[in-house]
């Protein structure tokens, strides 16, 4: 969902941090589902994630880290359900919040480069209902100006939600600026571009994405789950929420939908990164285009392109992804110029208002310890 924007306040958490623990009998390193021995790189993963749930008060955390040739390991620090004592799982699945926006946008562009849309066609060509000049660029990139859905409507309203009358609610509401005035985060734009989607291939905007995007890439268990469903097929931490880990027991994924629904796992997330920047899933022209950014407050020094944002590396650099945060889950990673991925996820949402910077600047540690 919406990515809270960075505040300048002290550390408000006051619970104390879990200790890291073993995972069902598998250590807390382990390379691609088996026991290896620890390296240097794993060790200071699981520093920096002893830090993080240290700084933050947090149950659990986990980083999947997958090389330029694909070996993929897994650090895994604290409790994945504070029930139980269960510590936190090896490769959890967990919902990817607003990591959906990049399959979305990658659908988009790969119509574009059919010859099927074009970046700078107003979306009411496709969707007349939608007042305004706001183009496919600019929605993709958070330049339309539409107010926010979220701000009226979250994850934890019940009943079923049509994406488009989603879209309708928020576009009664008044513009927030003119299309391509400024850059402002905005879920709106993610849920029109599903029904773009919708409009050009006439196929739901989900079968499409898996279609296109997650079945060629074997994404196995990445998938959209269906309203009601609740329960996360597989292994996967408990979420909560602060004050006083409270569980998370509902969230209406059809609030989200194209925007933010799908669920996936660490791993997985890493393949579809590494295959997007490694230019499995669009032409240059097409990455190029969704590589062209502007400044924007999501993190430190971040810049989004469309559905895709870059983030600075520790002594230089930077790297590509983009990050998700809904209710009791977050996370943050992408992948560098030379192929290294990674995805930190957790499973509270830190009380202290610069949790999702802290947890941003871990994927970059990781990155650039490794």
């Amino acid at each position: 969902m919406r990515t809270p924007l960075i505040e300048r306040r002290r550390f408000l958490a006051a619970t104390a941090a879990l200790p890291v623990v073993a995972v069902s009998g598998v250590p807390a390193w382990a390379a691609d589902g088996a026991a290896t021995r620890t390296t240097d790189d794993e060790r200071r993963a699981r520093r920096v994630l002893d830090d993080l749930i240290a700084r933050d008060g947090l149950p659990g955390a986990q980083a999947v880290v997958t090389r330029p040739g694909g070996r993929t390991t897994q650090v895994l620090a604290g409790a994945g359900d504070l029930r139980t004592g269960r510590p936190y799982p090896h490769d959890a699945r967990l919902r990817t919040a607003s990591n959906t926006k990049t399959f979305t946008a990658t659908t988009v562009l790969q119509l574009v480069a059919e010859g099927r849309l074009a970046l700078d066609e107003p979306i009411s060509r496709r969707l007349p209902w939608v007042p305004g000049k706001a183009t496919v660029r600019q929605v993709l990139r958070h330049e339309s100006g539409f107010h926010d859905f979220t701000e009226d409507v979250n994850e934890h309203a019940r009943g079923h939600y049509r994406a488009r009358d989603l879209a309708r609610g928020a576009l009664r509401r008044p513009s927030r600026f003119e299309p391509g005035e400024r850059w402002e985060y905005c879920n709106t734009n993610y849920v029109l571009a599903g029904l773009l989607i919708e409009a050009v291939t006439g196929r739901p905007a989900e079968n499409e994405i898996t279609r296109r995007v997650i079945r060629p890439l074997g994404l196995r268990h990445t998938f959209w789950p269906r309203y009601p469903e609740q329960g996360l097929r597989g292994p996967h931490a408990r979420a909560y929420m602060p004050p006083g880990h409270t569980e998370v027991n509902w969230i209406n994924t059809s609030v989200v939908g194209t925007a933010g629904a799908l669920v996936s796992t660490g791993r997985e997330l890493n393949t579809f990164f590494r295959a997007l920047l490694g230019g499995r899933l669009l032409p240059p022209a097409m990455l190029a285009e969704m590589r062209r950014t502007v400044p924007a407050d999501i993190a430190e020094g971040a810049r989004y392109g469309l559905g895709l944002a870059s983030f600075p590396l520790p002594g230089g650099g930077v790297f590509w992804g983009h990050g998700g945060t809904i209710e009791g889950t977050r996370t943050r990673g992408g992948v560098t110029g030379a192929g290294l991925a990674v995805t930190v996820a957790v499973n509270e949402i830190a009380a202290d208002p610069h949790g999702s910077q802290h947890l941003m600047d871990a994927a970059a540690a990781i990155l650039r310890s490794h």
